[in-house]
Protein backbone atom coordinates (compact mmCIF):
# COMPACT_ATOMS: atom_id res chain seq x y z
CA UNK A 1 0.00 0.00 0.00
CA UNK A 2 1.50 3.30 -0.76
CA UNK A 3 1.34 6.05 1.38
CA UNK A 4 2.93 9.91 1.67
CA UNK A 5 6.33 10.59 2.45
CA UNK A 6 4.65 12.86 5.45
CA UNK A 7 2.94 9.42 6.64
CA UNK A 8 6.98 7.20 6.46
CA UNK A 9 8.31 10.15 8.22
CA UNK A 10 6.20 9.05 11.17
CA UNK A 11 6.20 5.76 10.70
CA UNK A 12 10.19 5.58 10.68
CA UNK A 13 10.29 7.72 13.97
CA UNK A 14 7.71 4.96 15.42
CA UNK A 15 10.14 2.72 14.18
CA UNK A 16 12.98 4.21 16.02
CA UNK A 17 11.24 4.66 19.57
CA UNK A 18 10.61 8.06 19.49
CA UNK A 19 8.18 8.71 22.05
CA UNK A 20 7.86 12.86 22.48
CA UNK A 21 8.67 15.55 19.71
CA UNK A 22 8.55 19.12 20.61
CA UNK A 23 8.46 21.47 17.63
CA UNK A 24 6.18 24.63 15.76
CA UNK A 25 4.45 23.63 12.96
CA UNK A 26 4.11 25.90 9.92
CA UNK A 27 3.30 25.80 6.19
CA UNK A 28 5.91 23.48 4.69
CA UNK A 29 6.07 21.27 7.37
CA UNK A 30 1.91 20.54 8.04
CA UNK A 31 2.15 18.11 5.82
CA UNK A 32 4.08 15.98 8.38
CA UNK A 33 1.81 17.13 10.83
CA UNK A 34 -1.44 15.42 9.41
CA UNK A 35 -0.20 11.75 10.23
CA UNK A 36 1.21 12.72 13.66
CA UNK A 37 -2.43 13.66 14.36
CA UNK A 38 -2.92 9.83 14.87
CA UNK A 39 0.58 8.54 16.14
CA UNK A 40 1.41 7.54 19.26
CA UNK A 41 4.08 9.92 19.43
CA UNK A 42 3.26 12.54 21.92
CA UNK A 43 3.85 16.20 20.21
CA UNK A 44 5.11 18.77 22.59
CA UNK A 45 4.31 22.95 21.21
CA UNK A 46 7.23 25.06 21.98
CA UNK A 47 6.14 28.61 21.89
CA UNK A 48 9.58 29.23 19.80
CA UNK A 49 11.82 26.92 18.06
CA UNK A 50 14.27 27.62 19.90
CA UNK A 51 12.83 26.39 22.92
CA UNK A 52 11.63 22.93 21.13
CA UNK A 53 15.65 22.59 20.19
CA UNK A 54 16.72 23.09 23.71
CA UNK A 55 13.81 20.89 24.94
CA UNK A 56 15.13 17.98 22.76
CA UNK A 57 18.35 18.90 24.12
CA UNK A 58 16.92 18.47 27.98
CA UNK A 59 15.41 15.16 27.35
CA UNK A 60 18.13 13.48 25.72
CA UNK A 61 20.50 15.07 28.28
CA UNK A 62 18.91 13.70 31.25
CA UNK A 63 17.80 10.34 29.24
CA UNK A 64 20.45 9.41 27.26
CA UNK A 65 18.41 8.82 24.34
CA UNK A 66 18.15 10.95 21.07
CA UNK A 67 15.38 13.73 21.53
CA UNK A 68 13.73 15.30 18.54
CA UNK A 69 12.55 18.44 17.26
CA UNK A 70 10.84 19.80 14.54
CA UNK A 71 9.89 22.93 12.88
CA UNK A 72 9.39 24.62 9.50
CA UNK A 73 10.84 26.17 6.89
CA UNK A 74 13.26 29.32 6.88
CA UNK A 75 12.50 30.90 9.86
CA UNK A 76 11.38 27.81 12.07
CA UNK A 77 14.44 26.36 10.51
CA UNK A 78 16.72 28.97 11.45
CA UNK A 79 15.51 29.24 14.75
CA UNK A 80 16.66 25.80 15.69
CA UNK A 81 19.97 26.82 14.58
CA UNK A 82 20.91 28.08 18.29
CA UNK A 83 20.25 24.95 19.38
CA UNK A 84 22.02 22.81 17.13
CA UNK A 85 25.09 24.90 17.70
CA UNK A 86 24.67 23.67 21.42
CA UNK A 87 23.84 20.59 20.82
CA UNK A 88 27.03 20.51 18.61
CA UNK A 89 29.25 22.30 21.22
CA UNK A 90 27.79 20.11 23.89
CA UNK A 91 27.67 16.90 21.81
CA UNK A 92 24.03 16.30 22.76
CA UNK A 93 22.33 13.34 20.26
CA UNK A 94 19.42 15.36 19.12
CA UNK A 95 17.34 15.12 15.32
CA UNK A 96 15.90 17.68 13.91
CA UNK A 97 13.59 17.93 11.22
CA UNK A 98 12.90 20.72 9.13
CA UNK A 99 10.05 21.34 6.66
CA UNK A 100 11.39 23.49 3.15
CA UNK A 101 9.65 24.89 0.49
CA UNK A 102 9.01 22.85 -2.76
CA UNK A 103 11.97 21.34 -4.76
CA UNK A 104 11.06 23.44 -7.78
CA UNK A 105 11.30 26.63 -5.77
CA UNK A 106 14.35 26.39 -3.56
CA UNK A 107 17.32 28.83 -4.74
CA UNK A 108 14.42 30.99 -6.29
CA UNK A 109 13.50 33.26 -3.02
CA UNK A 110 10.44 31.63 -2.11
CA UNK A 111 8.34 32.40 1.04
CA UNK A 112 10.06 30.89 4.02
CA UNK A 113 12.74 29.85 2.11
CA UNK A 114 15.97 29.45 3.64
CA UNK A 115 19.09 27.49 3.31
CA UNK A 116 18.71 25.92 6.36
CA UNK A 117 20.90 22.65 4.85
CA UNK A 118 23.71 25.42 4.24
CA UNK A 119 23.34 27.30 7.20
CA UNK A 120 23.32 24.13 9.33
CA UNK A 121 26.66 22.31 8.24
CA UNK A 122 28.58 24.11 10.65
CA UNK A 123 26.04 23.40 13.69
CA UNK A 124 25.29 19.93 13.08
CA UNK A 125 27.11 16.40 13.16
CA UNK A 126 25.89 15.87 9.59
CA UNK A 127 22.65 17.07 7.31
CA UNK A 128 20.42 15.95 4.75
CA UNK A 129 17.86 17.64 2.32
CA UNK A 130 15.84 14.85 1.17
CA UNK A 131 15.23 14.87 -2.71
CA UNK A 132 14.34 11.32 -3.47
CA UNK A 133 11.24 10.34 -1.69
CA UNK A 134 12.62 6.93 -1.14
CA UNK A 135 15.43 7.90 1.17
CA UNK A 136 12.70 8.60 3.84
CA UNK A 137 12.96 5.86 6.17
CA UNK A 138 17.03 4.69 5.11
CA UNK A 139 17.33 8.69 5.92
CA UNK A 140 15.92 8.57 9.24
CA UNK A 141 17.62 5.48 10.68
CA UNK A 142 21.13 7.20 9.30
CA UNK A 143 19.95 10.00 11.56
CA UNK A 144 19.35 8.44 14.25
CA UNK A 145 22.70 6.11 13.87
CA UNK A 146 24.81 9.27 13.21
CA UNK A 147 23.10 11.24 16.22
CA UNK A 148 23.41 8.55 18.86
CA UNK A 149 27.09 7.06 18.59
CA UNK A 150 30.74 8.03 18.36
CA UNK A 151 30.72 11.21 18.92
CA UNK A 152 26.97 12.19 19.86
CA UNK A 153 25.90 15.33 18.16
CA UNK A 154 23.03 16.73 16.09
CA UNK A 155 21.64 15.66 12.85
CA UNK A 156 19.11 18.08 10.91
CA UNK A 157 16.69 16.32 8.19
CA UNK A 158 15.08 18.59 5.57
CA UNK A 159 12.11 17.60 3.69
CA UNK A 160 11.38 19.53 0.77
CA UNK A 161 7.31 19.79 0.66
CA UNK A 162 6.85 18.16 -2.40
CA UNK A 163 8.66 15.47 -1.19
CA UNK A 164 6.63 15.07 2.04
CA UNK A 165 3.43 15.00 -0.13
CA UNK A 166 4.78 12.56 -2.63
CA UNK A 167 3.76 8.94 -2.32
CA UNK A 168 5.69 5.77 -1.99
CA UNK A 169 5.71 1.70 -0.91
CA UNK A 170 6.30 1.92 2.51
CA UNK A 171 9.43 -0.56 3.71
CA UNK A 172 11.05 -0.50 6.93
CA UNK A 173 14.59 0.62 7.03
CA UNK A 174 17.51 -1.86 5.62
CA UNK A 175 18.95 -1.63 8.95
CA UNK A 176 22.41 -1.08 6.73
CA UNK A 177 23.97 1.70 7.83
CA UNK A 178 26.53 2.33 4.88
CA UNK A 179 28.72 5.68 5.62
CA UNK A 180 32.26 5.17 4.39
CA UNK A 181 33.21 8.13 6.11
CA UNK A 182 32.23 7.41 9.27
CA UNK A 183 33.55 4.51 11.12
CA UNK A 184 34.19 5.66 14.90
CA UNK A 185 36.72 4.17 16.67
CA UNK A 186 35.33 1.91 19.69
CA UNK A 187 38.79 0.32 21.53
CA UNK A 188 41.66 1.69 22.45
CA UNK A 189 44.80 0.42 20.99
CA UNK A 190 46.48 -2.19 22.75
CA UNK A 191 50.02 -0.75 22.97
CA UNK A 192 48.83 2.74 23.78
CA UNK A 193 46.68 1.67 26.72
CA UNK A 194 50.02 -0.20 27.76
CA UNK A 195 51.66 2.86 27.54
CA UNK A 196 49.03 4.78 29.54
CA UNK A 197 49.14 2.43 32.03
CA UNK A 198 52.76 2.46 32.73
CA UNK A 199 52.70 6.38 33.02
CA UNK A 200 49.58 6.03 35.61
CA UNK A 201 52.05 3.76 37.67
CA UNK A 202 55.25 5.73 37.11
CA UNK A 203 53.12 8.90 37.89
CA UNK A 204 53.80 10.92 41.28
CA UNK A 205 51.15 13.89 41.14
CA UNK A 206 48.11 12.72 38.64
CA UNK A 207 44.88 14.04 37.86
CA UNK A 208 42.15 11.87 36.22
CA UNK A 209 40.52 15.49 34.13
CA UNK A 210 37.35 14.08 33.19
CA UNK A 211 35.64 15.46 30.27
CA UNK A 212 31.23 15.13 28.97
CA UNK A 213 31.99 12.26 27.04
CA UNK A 214 32.21 10.14 30.23
CA UNK A 215 28.60 10.68 30.75
CA UNK A 216 27.71 10.57 26.90
CA UNK A 217 29.69 6.98 27.44
CA UNK A 218 27.69 5.34 30.54
CA UNK A 219 31.42 5.11 32.10
CA UNK A 220 30.74 6.34 35.76
CA UNK A 221 31.02 2.52 36.71
CA UNK A 222 34.51 2.39 35.05
CA UNK A 223 35.62 5.52 35.86
CA UNK A 224 35.33 5.07 39.49
CA UNK A 225 37.03 1.80 38.81
CA UNK A 226 39.92 3.22 38.03
CA UNK A 227 40.32 6.27 40.20
CA UNK A 228 39.90 3.47 43.28
CA UNK A 229 42.43 1.14 41.73
CA UNK A 230 45.24 3.93 41.26
CA UNK A 231 44.71 6.21 43.71
CA UNK A 232 43.89 9.03 41.22
CA UNK A 233 42.05 12.38 42.35
CA UNK A 234 39.39 13.02 39.98
CA UNK A 235 38.29 16.43 38.24
CA UNK A 236 35.13 16.47 36.52
CA UNK A 237 34.65 19.41 34.15
CA UNK A 238 31.35 21.98 33.82
CA UNK A 239 29.80 18.83 31.12
CA UNK A 240 31.10 15.74 33.43
CA UNK A 241 29.83 16.81 36.70
CA UNK A 242 27.97 13.83 38.36
CA UNK A 243 30.30 11.66 36.61
CA UNK A 244 32.44 10.93 39.51
CA UNK A 245 30.58 11.86 43.29
CA UNK A 246 31.59 14.64 44.53
CA UNK A 247 31.25 13.43 47.79
CA UNK A 248 33.78 10.76 47.19
CA UNK A 249 37.36 11.30 48.82
CA UNK A 250 39.03 11.60 45.95
CA UNK A 251 36.90 13.97 44.08
CA UNK A 252 38.13 17.34 43.49
CA UNK A 253 35.18 18.99 42.09
CA UNK A 254 35.18 21.56 39.05
CA UNK A 255 38.38 22.79 37.03
CA UNK A 256 38.51 25.95 35.19
CA UNK A 257 37.70 29.93 35.33
CA UNK A 258 35.38 29.29 38.03
CA UNK A 259 36.71 25.81 39.26
CA UNK A 260 37.73 24.62 42.51
CA UNK A 261 41.35 25.91 43.74
CA UNK A 262 42.04 22.63 44.49
CA UNK A 263 40.80 21.27 41.04
CA UNK A 264 42.68 24.09 39.29
CA UNK A 265 45.62 24.19 41.21
CA UNK A 266 45.85 19.94 41.30
CA UNK A 267 45.96 19.98 37.74
CA UNK A 268 48.63 22.92 37.27
CA UNK A 269 51.10 21.24 39.84
CA UNK A 270 50.47 17.96 38.05
CA UNK A 271 53.01 15.64 36.35
CA UNK A 272 50.45 13.41 34.29
CA UNK A 273 46.79 14.89 33.37
CA UNK A 274 44.67 11.22 32.42
CA UNK A 275 41.85 13.42 30.14
CA UNK A 276 38.95 10.99 29.28
CA UNK A 277 36.00 12.43 27.49
CA UNK A 278 37.43 15.86 27.60
CA UNK A 279 38.81 18.70 24.85
CA UNK A 280 40.97 20.96 26.80
CA UNK A 281 38.73 23.79 26.42
CA UNK A 282 39.94 27.40 26.81
CA UNK A 283 37.97 27.84 30.06
CA UNK A 284 39.44 24.99 31.36
CA UNK A 285 43.16 25.50 30.43
CA UNK A 286 43.58 29.41 29.95
CA UNK A 287 46.74 30.63 28.64
CA UNK A 288 47.38 26.92 26.91
CA UNK A 289 50.75 27.54 26.89
CA UNK A 290 50.92 27.81 30.62
CA UNK A 291 48.44 25.10 31.17
CA UNK A 292 49.75 22.00 33.51
CA UNK A 293 53.39 23.31 32.13
CA UNK A 294 54.95 19.87 34.06
CA UNK A 295 52.47 17.77 33.09
CA UNK A 296 52.64 14.60 30.53
CA UNK A 297 49.34 13.93 28.91
CA UNK A 298 47.18 10.72 28.37
CA UNK A 299 44.37 11.59 26.25
CA UNK A 300 41.42 9.58 25.90
CA UNK A 301 38.45 10.63 23.24
CA UNK A 302 35.93 9.59 20.62
CA UNK A 303 36.50 12.18 18.45
CA UNK A 304 40.32 11.73 16.77
CA UNK A 305 39.95 15.66 16.04
CA UNK A 306 40.10 16.29 19.77
CA UNK A 307 43.34 14.72 20.53
CA UNK A 308 46.07 16.90 20.02
CA UNK A 309 43.71 20.01 18.48
CA UNK A 310 45.37 22.23 22.10
CA UNK A 311 47.64 20.14 23.86
CA UNK A 312 49.75 17.47 22.30
CA UNK A 313 49.35 14.07 24.19
CA UNK A 314 51.54 11.77 25.08
CA UNK A 315 49.67 8.71 24.74
CA UNK A 316 47.03 9.37 22.23
CA UNK A 317 44.24 7.09 22.49
CA UNK A 318 40.96 7.06 19.86
CA UNK A 319 38.02 5.19 21.60
CA UNK A 320 34.87 5.33 23.59
CA UNK A 321 35.15 6.24 27.27
CA UNK A 322 33.69 3.37 29.14
CA UNK A 323 35.64 0.78 26.67
CA UNK A 324 38.62 2.50 27.38
CA UNK A 325 38.34 2.69 31.04
CA UNK A 326 37.59 -0.83 30.79
CA UNK A 327 40.90 -2.05 29.00
CA UNK A 328 42.83 0.68 31.36
CA UNK A 329 41.34 -1.07 34.39
CA UNK A 330 42.15 -4.88 32.98
CA UNK A 331 45.53 -3.73 31.92
CA UNK A 332 46.29 -2.37 35.58
CA UNK A 333 45.06 -5.76 36.80
CA UNK A 334 47.38 -7.53 35.27
CA UNK A 335 50.21 -5.28 35.88
CA UNK A 336 49.67 -4.83 39.34
CA UNK A 337 49.07 -8.98 39.16
CA UNK A 338 48.03 -8.07 43.10
CA UNK A 339 50.39 -5.87 44.17
CA UNK A 340 49.56 -3.05 45.89
CA UNK A 341 48.65 0.47 43.75
CA UNK A 342 51.02 3.15 43.88
CA UNK A 343 51.32 5.31 47.24
CA UNK A 344 49.67 9.00 46.46
CA UNK A 345 49.67 9.48 50.05
CA UNK A 346 51.51 12.78 49.98
CA UNK A 347 50.15 14.09 46.80
CA UNK A 348 46.37 13.48 48.15
CA UNK A 349 47.19 15.53 51.49
CA UNK A 350 48.62 18.30 49.51
CA UNK A 351 45.53 18.60 47.51
CA UNK A 352 43.53 18.12 51.11
CA UNK A 353 45.22 21.12 52.06
CA UNK A 354 44.34 23.12 49.35
CA UNK A 355 40.84 21.84 49.60
CA UNK A 356 41.04 22.51 53.32
CA UNK A 357 43.02 26.02 52.89
CA UNK A 358 40.87 27.61 49.58
CA UNK A 359 37.13 27.21 49.59
CA UNK A 360 34.02 28.94 48.27
CA UNK A 361 32.66 31.33 50.74
CA UNK A 362 30.21 33.99 51.31
CA UNK A 363 28.74 35.32 54.27
CA UNK A 364 24.78 35.51 54.73
CA UNK A 365 23.98 38.32 57.18
CA UNK A 366 20.33 37.15 58.83
CA UNK A 367 18.95 40.43 57.91
CA UNK A 368 19.92 40.13 54.06
CA UNK A 369 20.34 40.94 51.36
CA UNK A 370 19.65 37.11 50.24
CA UNK A 371 23.15 35.52 49.27
CA UNK A 372 22.32 33.61 45.67
CA UNK A 373 24.97 31.11 46.95
CA UNK A 374 22.55 30.53 50.08
CA UNK A 375 19.49 29.92 47.97
CA UNK A 376 21.39 27.27 46.23
CA UNK A 377 22.72 26.06 48.82
CA UNK A 378 19.43 25.76 50.49
CA UNK A 379 17.91 24.05 47.11
CA UNK A 380 20.93 21.27 47.95
CA UNK A 381 19.79 20.95 51.29
CA UNK A 382 15.98 20.84 51.60
CA UNK A 383 15.98 18.08 48.65
CA UNK A 384 18.95 16.59 50.02
CA UNK A 385 20.57 16.74 46.58
CA UNK A 386 17.87 14.55 45.30
CA UNK A 387 17.08 16.44 41.88
CA UNK A 388 17.88 16.88 38.18
CA UNK A 389 19.08 19.97 38.41
CA UNK A 390 19.17 22.63 35.57
CA UNK A 391 20.66 25.20 34.47
CA UNK A 392 21.19 29.13 32.21
CA UNK A 393 24.29 30.76 31.50
CA UNK A 394 26.55 32.73 33.98
CA UNK A 395 27.04 33.68 37.78
CA UNK A 396 23.99 31.16 39.01
CA UNK A 397 25.19 28.30 36.75
CA UNK A 398 28.26 28.52 38.50
CA UNK A 399 27.13 28.30 41.46
CA UNK A 400 24.89 26.03 41.10
CA UNK A 401 27.98 23.82 39.61
CA UNK A 402 29.93 24.72 42.72
CA UNK A 403 27.97 24.17 45.72
CA UNK A 404 25.58 21.35 44.83
CA UNK A 405 27.33 18.04 45.26
CA UNK A 406 26.38 15.43 42.26
CA UNK A 407 26.91 11.55 42.88
CA UNK A 408 25.13 10.58 39.62
CA UNK A 409 25.74 11.50 35.90
CA UNK A 410 22.64 12.98 34.01
CA UNK A 411 21.92 15.05 37.42
CA UNK A 412 23.32 18.13 36.25
CA UNK A 413 22.25 19.56 32.62
CA UNK A 414 23.37 23.13 31.25
CA UNK A 415 24.56 24.46 28.21
CA UNK A 416 28.81 24.49 28.24
CA UNK A 417 30.25 25.18 24.91
CA UNK A 418 28.26 27.42 23.60
CA UNK A 419 26.68 29.30 26.72
CA UNK A 420 23.31 29.70 25.77
CA UNK A 421 21.13 32.15 27.88
CA UNK A 422 17.74 30.97 28.16
CA UNK A 423 18.42 27.48 28.33
CA UNK A 424 17.17 26.20 31.44
CA UNK A 425 13.61 26.76 31.03
CA UNK A 426 13.15 24.72 27.93
CA UNK A 427 15.66 22.19 28.45
CA UNK A 428 14.23 21.58 32.20
CA UNK A 429 10.65 20.95 29.80
CA UNK A 430 12.62 18.22 27.92
CA UNK A 431 14.59 17.00 31.38
CA UNK A 432 10.80 16.19 33.12
CA UNK A 433 9.13 15.11 30.36
CA UNK A 434 11.86 12.62 29.66
CA UNK A 435 12.11 11.47 33.80
CA UNK A 436 8.71 12.25 34.86
CA UNK A 437 9.34 10.90 38.34
CA UNK A 438 12.33 13.20 39.29
CA UNK A 439 12.41 16.51 40.42
CA UNK A 440 13.67 18.54 37.73
CA UNK A 441 14.85 22.09 39.62
CA UNK A 442 16.26 24.73 37.07
CA UNK A 443 18.07 27.26 38.29
CA UNK A 444 17.93 30.43 36.37
CA UNK A 445 18.86 33.87 36.39
CA UNK A 446 16.31 36.77 35.53
CA UNK A 447 18.66 37.53 32.25
CA UNK A 448 18.19 34.02 30.86
CA UNK A 449 15.04 33.73 32.23
CA UNK A 450 13.37 36.72 30.14
CA UNK A 451 14.81 35.24 27.15
CA UNK A 452 12.52 32.04 27.64
CA UNK A 453 10.13 32.96 29.56
CA UNK A 454 7.44 32.05 26.89
CA UNK A 455 7.94 28.28 27.40
CA UNK A 456 6.47 28.45 30.61
CA UNK A 457 3.05 28.17 28.98
CA UNK A 458 4.01 25.00 27.26
CA UNK A 459 5.17 23.55 30.53
CA UNK A 460 1.42 24.43 31.86
CA UNK A 461 -0.46 23.51 29.18
CA UNK A 462 0.78 20.09 28.91
CA UNK A 463 1.03 19.35 32.18
CA UNK A 464 4.79 19.43 32.86
CA UNK A 465 5.07 19.97 36.50
CA UNK A 466 8.74 21.67 36.28
CA UNK A 467 10.35 23.81 39.18
CA UNK A 468 12.06 27.27 38.35
CA UNK A 469 14.28 29.41 40.49
CA UNK A 470 15.09 32.35 39.63
CA UNK A 471 18.08 34.27 40.94
CA UNK A 472 17.06 37.70 40.19
CA UNK A 473 19.74 40.24 40.89
CA UNK A 474 17.86 42.77 37.96
CA UNK A 475 21.05 42.02 35.68
CA UNK A 476 23.12 40.43 34.21
CA UNK A 477 25.12 39.31 36.47
CA UNK A 478 28.21 37.66 35.04
CA UNK A 479 28.28 40.79 32.54
CA UNK A 480 27.98 42.65 35.21
CA UNK A 481 30.89 41.03 37.51
CA UNK A 482 33.45 41.46 34.18
CA UNK A 483 32.27 45.42 33.98
CA UNK A 484 32.84 45.64 37.94
CA UNK A 485 36.35 43.63 37.76
CA UNK A 486 38.04 44.81 34.19
CA UNK A 487 35.67 48.01 33.17
CA UNK A 488 36.10 50.33 36.14
CA UNK A 489 32.12 49.34 36.97
CA UNK A 490 31.11 51.14 33.86
CA UNK A 491 27.84 48.97 33.80
CA UNK A 492 26.67 49.53 29.92
CA UNK A 493 24.01 47.50 28.99
CA UNK A 494 24.12 44.98 31.80
CA UNK A 495 21.28 46.72 34.43
CA UNK A 496 17.77 45.39 33.85
CA UNK A 497 16.03 47.54 36.64
CA UNK A 498 14.09 49.74 34.13
CA UNK A 499 10.24 47.93 34.04
CA UNK A 500 11.47 44.45 35.45
CA UNK A 501 8.76 41.95 35.30
CA UNK A 502 6.37 40.40 38.25
CA UNK A 503 7.78 37.90 37.85
CA UNK A 504 4.80 35.87 40.56
CA UNK A 505 1.93 37.68 38.30
CA UNK A 506 3.93 36.18 35.15
CA UNK A 507 4.06 33.13 36.46
CA UNK A 508 0.72 33.14 37.42
CA UNK A 509 -0.57 34.74 33.39
CA UNK A 510 1.14 31.67 32.40
CA UNK A 511 -0.86 29.03 34.48
CA UNK A 512 1.86 28.47 36.98
CA UNK A 513 2.66 29.18 40.79
CA UNK A 514 4.83 32.05 41.34
CA UNK A 515 6.33 32.44 44.78
CA UNK A 516 8.73 34.91 45.77
CA UNK A 517 11.36 35.44 49.03
CA UNK A 518 12.76 39.28 49.67
CA UNK A 519 14.34 37.91 52.93
CA UNK A 520 16.73 35.57 54.19
CA UNK A 521 14.31 33.66 56.50
CA UNK A 522 11.93 33.35 53.87
CA UNK A 523 14.02 31.10 51.20
CA UNK A 524 13.43 27.98 53.21
CA UNK A 525 9.80 27.99 53.19
CA UNK A 526 9.21 28.97 49.91
CA UNK A 527 11.58 26.08 48.45
CA UNK A 528 9.59 23.50 50.71
CA UNK A 529 6.41 24.81 49.89
CA UNK A 530 7.30 24.78 46.18
CA UNK A 531 8.42 20.89 46.89
CA UNK A 532 4.42 20.42 47.70
CA UNK A 533 2.91 21.84 44.27
CA UNK A 534 3.22 18.38 41.96
CA UNK A 535 0.61 19.29 39.59
CA UNK A 536 1.79 22.63 37.62
CA UNK A 537 4.99 24.46 37.15
CA UNK A 538 6.43 26.36 39.52
CA UNK A 539 8.09 30.01 39.83
CA UNK A 540 10.24 30.88 42.99
CA UNK A 541 11.87 34.21 42.67
CA UNK A 542 14.72 34.76 44.74
CA UNK A 543 15.69 38.22 45.61
CA UNK A 544 18.92 38.24 45.70
CA UNK A 545 22.32 40.89 46.02
CA UNK A 546 23.18 41.79 43.25
CA UNK A 547 26.73 42.84 43.88
CA UNK A 548 27.50 39.36 44.61
CA UNK A 549 30.22 37.66 42.38
CA UNK A 550 31.38 34.27 41.44
CA UNK A 551 34.82 33.11 43.07
CA UNK A 552 37.19 31.43 42.66
CA UNK A 553 38.21 32.88 39.32
CA UNK A 554 40.75 32.69 36.35
CA UNK A 555 40.61 36.01 34.68
CA UNK A 556 40.02 35.13 30.72
CA UNK A 557 43.31 34.00 29.14
CA UNK A 558 45.46 34.13 32.32
CA UNK A 559 47.29 31.21 33.94
CA UNK A 560 45.90 28.92 35.94
CA UNK A 561 48.81 30.16 38.53
CA UNK A 562 46.71 32.79 39.26
CA UNK A 563 43.43 31.91 40.91
CA UNK A 564 41.48 34.95 42.05
CA UNK A 565 39.40 34.11 45.24
CA UNK A 566 38.32 37.74 45.89
CA UNK A 567 38.16 40.89 44.65
CA UNK A 568 41.59 42.01 47.15
CA UNK A 569 43.39 39.92 44.96
CA UNK A 570 42.45 41.86 41.99
CA UNK A 571 43.51 45.28 43.64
Amino acid sequence: MKITVAEALIKALEYEGVEVMFGHPGGAILPAYDPLYDSKIRHILARHEQGAGHMAEGYAQATGRVGVAIATSGPGATNLITSLANAYMDSVPIVAITGQVPTGAIGNDAFQEAHTWGISMPATKHNYLVTDPTDIPDVIHEAFHLAGTGRPGPVLVDLPKDILNSEIEWRDPTGKIDLPGYKPNFKGHPLQIRAAVDLILAAERPVLYVGGGVVAAGAHGELLELAEKANLPVTTTLMARGAFPDTHPLSLGMPGMHGLYAAITAMQKSDLLIAIGARFDDRVTGDPAAFAPHAKVIHADIDPSEIGKVRTADVPIVGDAKIVLEQLNSKLDRTLDGAAAPDRAGWLETIRGWQTDKTVSYTQDPAGPIKPQFVVEELYRITGGDAIVVAGVGQHQMWASQLWKYTRPRRWINSGGLGTMGYAIPAAIGAKYGMPDELVYAIDGDGCFQMTMQELTTASTEGIPVKIAVLNNNNLGMVRQWQRLFYNERFSGSELTNHTPDYVKLAEAMGCVGLRAEHPSEVAPVIEKSLTINDRPVVVEFKVDPDEMVFPMVPAGGSNDNVVMSVEDLR
